[in-house]
């Protein structure tokens, strides 16, 4: 894949920078892991994004950025732990067995209720999705002596992971959150 790189002709770019764009633009990682600058300015510019703004860097507990992908019938799910700066993905499937993005990003909530779990963590915990349909599906289970039936549901095993989970953290009492998030505004990356 060719890559261009368009400048100001005003602007000045030193041969260390341009090694720099190239070595990034070369690299095998296809992850960006969010850049988290310490100056003054980064944090100015960290509490004006949405992030910022939700009080996403001050949560009293632990922070998940959960996100799914479905490329050419391969699916993956990731999370992101911002305390950490450190997160997992795995891939989700068979060939054969049918994917959806839905399955992805429920396997991408599991993912990180189970690096919670794992951890033995009993702070509060707030998953960010992008999801809409993430949050539909695990909706119907939200609430107390709520129990309907995953019968008939394509994505019935990993919803009972999610909920079993889910159900563990509350007989703790252990608060859970999932949060709608435009990642778009969130940290943002090195490249």
């Amino acid at each position: 894949m060719t890559a261009a790189v368009w400048t100001s002709t005003q602007s000045h770019i030193s041969s260390d920078t341009v090694t720099k764009i190239q070595e990034v633009l070369g690299a095998d990682d296809p992850k960006d892991k969010p850049f988290f600058g310490e100056e003054e300015l980064d944090t100015v510019h960290r509490l004006g994004t949405e992030s910022g703004l939700l009080g996403i860097y001050s949560f009293p507990g632990v922070v998940y950025a959960i996100d799914g992908s479905n490329d050419k019938g391969i699916m993956g799910a990731d999370f992101y732990r911002l305390d950490e700066s450190r997160g997992g993905c795995c891939q989700l499937g068979r060939g054969g067995e049918g994917n959806s993005l839905n399955t992805a990003e429920l396997g991408a909530a599991c993912l990180a209720l189970e690096d919670a779990k794992k951890r033995e963590d009993d702070r509060p915990i707030l998953l960010l999705t992008v999801s809409a349909c993430l949050l539909t599906s695990i909706q119907k289970w939200a609430g107390e002596e709520k129990s309907p039936s995953t019968w008939g549901n394509p994505d019935a095993d990993i919803l009972r992971d999610i909920i079993q989970l889910q159900r563990e953290r509350t007989d703790l009492e252990l608060l859970t959150i999932f949060l709608p998030y435009n990642s778009k505004y969130g940290a943002h990356s090195r490249k």
